[in-house]
């Protein structure tokens, strides 16, 4: 069974999720990963959301490690069962109402007022044959909830392909762990997304001579074109 490795409710005991539907992050990564995290602070006071949160176990670490807010997403109805019950036990060992649950689709939720954010750290461990294109689209999605300079960590098979990252994330490390790896990557700030996007702008305006002289054209009614 999966437990809370450390914080306030350390040692609580949680419950498993059944049949083989879902793949718990062993108690060697979860806690290599909560070191990484808490030696980082990215912990104390944080919006986290657990995406395909299984039995909430990585949420519920968060919480009894000091975060403010914990939103725990699962679309298999069973799973969702169990983190319920894994967030009342959670809540009601730190003494708030820490831990939320929302059962659905991840895609979907991130997309309603209950999964909007903005969330300052995202904990997605997707079912390993989600991949591709679809990988792709559920990265980009998590892009657009996550506060600038938030964090994704991202688990997936350490034999998978690594992923393609949407332009908004920064990879920071990968770390392996026996058949796992963990990506930590960072959500790239409003000054950042306007720099990139001033040097696509340049770069487009030295690639496209022609259309720069043509727009030496522009009648004075007109104003000058405004960036994207």
């Amino acid at each position: 069974m999966p437990r809370i490795i450390a914080g306030q409710a350390g040692s609580l005991q949680l419950e498993s999720v059944p049949g083989q539907a879902t793949r718990p992050t062993t108690d060697r990564t979860r806690e290599a990963l909560f070191s990484w995290l808490a030696s980082r602070g990215w912990l104390e006071g944080a919006a986290v959301v657990d995406l395909f949160a299984g039995s909430g176990a990585l949420g519920g670490e968060a919480a009894s490690r000091g975060a403010e807010r914990v939103l725990l997403v699962e679309r298999d109805r069973r799973a969702a069962a169990v983190c319920r019950r894994n967030a009342a036990a959670i809540n009601q060992r730190v003494g708030r109402n820490v831990v939320q649950v929302a059962a659905g689709d991840v895609d979907r939720v991130l997309s309603e007022p209950t999964g909007a954010g903005p969330w300052d750290l995202v904990l997605a461990d997707p079912p390993y044959p989600l991949g591709g294109s679809g990988l792709a689209e559920t990265l980009q999605r998590i892009s657009t909830v996550l506060v600038p300079d938030g964090l994704l960590v991202l688990e997936r098979s350490a034999r998978s392909a690594a992923p393609d990252w949407p332009e908004a994330f920064e990879l920071l490390e990968s770390r392996t762990y026996g058949e796992t790896i963990l990506y930590f990557c960072l959500r790239s700030g409003p000054d950042e997304a306007k720099d990139e996007a001033e040097d696509e702008g340049d770069q487009a305006s030295r690639d496209a001579p022609g259309e720069r002289a043509a727009g030496a054209g522009t009648s004075a009614g007109e104003g000058p074109a405004q960036p994207l």
